[in-house]
């Protein structure tokens, strides 16, 4: 589906196999961001219909490029992610909350 967020290299690689494409580069913070957005859904479907290193790959791609127009480090979301995973667990077993006593209920993430 065009027009679509691609990657950095992808004119150059068109370019260089002979073709002609037309693109612009995003001048907005929020449709950069917007973009990414969409991006990481296009990402994710395509991962869920062929779960493999190649699509994960691209997931990760897009995080970074939210990270980094966010001014947050990969590293930091690492050292986040295994910091929450060792505090309070990992998405592993599929537990779903359904409800908390006294609380009400929004989740606790």
């Amino acid at each position: 589906m065009i027009p679509k967020l691609v990657r950095d290299l992808i004119p150059k690689i068109i370019h260089e196999s002979g073709k002609k494409c037309k693109y612009r580069i995003i001048n907005d913070i929020k449709g950069f961001e917007s973009a990414l957005v969409a991006k990481m859904n296009e990402e994710m479907s395509e991962f869920m219909e062929n779960p493999s290193y190649d699509e994960a790959a691209d997931i990760y791609e897009v995080l970074y490029a939210l990270a980094w127009l966010h001014k947050i480090d990969m590293a930091g979301i690492v050292t986040t992610a295994i910091e929450k995973r060792q505090n309070r667990g990992g998405f592993h077993k599929g537990i779903i909350l359904e409800s908390v006593e006294g609380e009400n209920n929004k989740g606790a993430g």
